[in-house]
């Protein structure tokens, strides 16, 4: 398998690497490799030569407060109602909450998705077997 670049990266793992063990100077690496001498600079301080992650490090909502995700979670773990029914009983208690915004609360929560419950579904069954060709016309 090959290694993951993003779609604005100008270096690769082993370019990074020749970076890092390399003794020249920024801007002499910078002509080598055709990159900008921040990005040497970068990687020179780094420790691995994997990308970092992007993005909030604890994922949190810029819609709801601390206390309303609280609700919406105490809401869904307790009625096991569905994303639009949830929708619907919180929208009173808060005016602001849309569905999209309700549904990423509950994927943050890892409770986006409702249990499956057995009794609901009905069993499935096997086809009947019925005889081969060849045994048909074999008799």
């Amino acid at each position: 398998m090959g290694q993951f670049r993003h779609g604005s990266a100008t270096t690769t793992h082993a370019v990074r690497t020749a970076i890092q063990r390399s003794q020249a100077s920024l801007a002499a690496l910078s002509r080598e490799f055709g990159i900008n001498p921040k990005t040497v600079a970068k990687w020179r301080k780094r420790q691995t030569v994997e990308d970092l992650k992007t993005g909030p490090r604890e994922p949190r909502s810029t819609v709801l407060t601390e206390a309303e995700e609280a609700a919406i979670v105490a809401f869904r773990r307790h009625t096991l109602l569905p994303l639009d029914d949830c929708l619907y009983a919180l929208q009173p208690s808060i005016p602001h909450l849309t569905r999209s915004a309700l549904h990423r609360c509950l994927q943050r929560h890892g409770i986006s998705r409702l249990p499956d419950i057995g009794g609901d579904k009905p069993k499935r069954s096997k086809f009947k077997r019925k005889p081969s060709a060849r045994a048909v016309l074999a008799i």
